[in-house]
């Protein structure tokens, strides 16, 4: 998302970035080729192509692009059919490589280790330095594709209260989103294999990603002290020009953008259609407006969470998703949930998307909701499509289905 050029407070705009793989269409082997798509459109190996609303970007690996917002949304409504459109549009440049974009977090088949290629041209200093200190041919640098969803805040007191409500909020959207149950060809046991192999690819200078969820800290001189000055100086022995000294390098599930005055949340699996990502979006966004509200409980209560306890319940929705357990009464009581001792993170979001979706979201949004809290997320349905143990050419089949349903703008539903 582009820095706005005017002050936006809570929820007035919405920064949206959406990464998919492009691959031949045939075998779905991933193809290195964002820079010539993007040469073939502007005649120029450069980092961003506008359009206006939507721009495309390249990533990290030359096999990645991006679609993002070019200034922030002023509203989450509709904006799945501009990226849609733009989706078209690249599957379209890309027919004459035989390549089309593919979604999900992560390639089932890729090997990061023989495949990785490098974007070679602009900004390349930036990603040749964490290649350097983190080798960047792992499945956590070279296949791993999300969502962003940018929010704004307008003052320190804006800061606060939409970091405490994105906190307690960050746990529970891998039961949305996961969309990353096969690596290396493999059932790999996690709904969201790309946030499991993500939280360790920095692993070497531990702070960078800390516990994935963000400490407890609420102003920008708190988070300055607590937790950039502490990666600055942690990364400084392995980077000694000084290249990664960025906000940027923080690499928690949401990190604080203070010279964009947002919040970037990070941890979203990417979905087979716009339309899905979207609707994952105006849930999430809808929890949050309703903890900065005070809907529930006051903000003072969500500030006591810590970030161990948060993580842990993090990393039973990374396993298990939807039928992850809530076992914890205070956390449930911080969203109005009264579910039971063995009430799961997939009836808490029922009961979420009834209580803040507001009224007037688009049919296809709520549709498109109920297809994710009543027949899965989207590895909890690629699952029920390829079975525990399933072949290369079966992971094929079911993908190439994917690249089409983002096509066409579908969800996917197995058959």
């Amino acid at each position: 998302m582009s820095s706005q050029t005017s002050t936006l407070h809570l929820f007035e705009g919405f920064g949206v970035e959406l990464e998919y793989m492009i691959v031949d269409a045939r075998t779905l082997q991933v193809s290195p080729i964002t820079d010539k798509l993007i040469y073939d459109e502007v005649g120029a190996y450069v980092s961003d192509v506008e359009f206006g609303e939507i721009a495309w970007s390249n990533e990290l690996v030359l096999h990645v692009v991006e679609l993002k917002t070019q200034l922030p949304a002023p509203s989450l409504a509709g904006l799945h059919l501009k990226f849609q459109e733009h989706v078209r549009k690249i599957n379209g440049k890309l027919r004459k490589y035989n390549a089309c974009l593919l979604p999900t977090g992560a390639h089932p088949l890729m090997d990061p280790y023989t495949e990785t290629k490098l974007w070679p041209h602009e900004h390349n200093a930036v990603y040749e330095a964490y290649n350097r200190i983190f080798d960047c041919r792992g499945h956590g640098w070279a296949n791993l594709q999300s969502t962003h969803l940018n929010l704004p805040f307008g003052n320190d007191d804006e800061f606060g209260k939409l970091h405490a409500a994105i906190r307690m909020v960050l746990p529970l959207i891998p039961a949305l989103s996961a969309s990353s149950p096969i690596l290396d060809g493999k059932v790999s046991g996690y709904q969201d294999t790309r946030l499991e192999v993500y939280r360790h690819n920095q692993d070497k200078v531990p702070s960078v990603a800390g516990k994935v969820i963000p400490e407890a800290v609420f102003s920008k001189q708190d988070y300055e002290q607590h937790i950039l000055q502490r990666i600055y100086h942690d990364i400084a022995a392995h980077d000694p020009e000084g290249i990664l000294q960025e906000e940027f390098l923080n690499s928690r599930g949401a990190i604080a953008r203070f010279v964009r005055d947002a919040i970037e949340i990070r941890l979203i699996d990417i979905q087979e259609c716009p339309l899905a990502d979207l609707a994952i979006l105006q849930a999430v966004v809808a929890v949050i407006k309703a903890l900065v509200a005070e809907h529930w409980v006051p903000l003072s209560e969500l500030k006591q969470w810590n970030e161990d306890t948060l993580s842990a319940l993090l990393l039973q929705v990374i396993k298990n998703g939807q039928q992850a357990v809530l076992t914890d009464q205070n956390f449930t009581r911080c969203f109005g949930f009264q579910g039971g001792e063995n009430a799961t993170v997939g009836e808490l979001w029922k009961h979420l998307v009834a209580q803040t979706l507001p009224s007037d979201a688009q049919e296809e949004i709520s549709e498109a909701l109920n297809i994710i809290l009543t027949k899965g997320n989207l590895s909890s349905r690629l699952l029920d499509a390829l079975g525990q143990n399933p072949s290369e050419a079966s992971i094929i089949q079911v993908y190439r289905q994917l690249s089409q349903c983002l096509e066409s703008g579908d969800l996917f539903l197995p058959k």
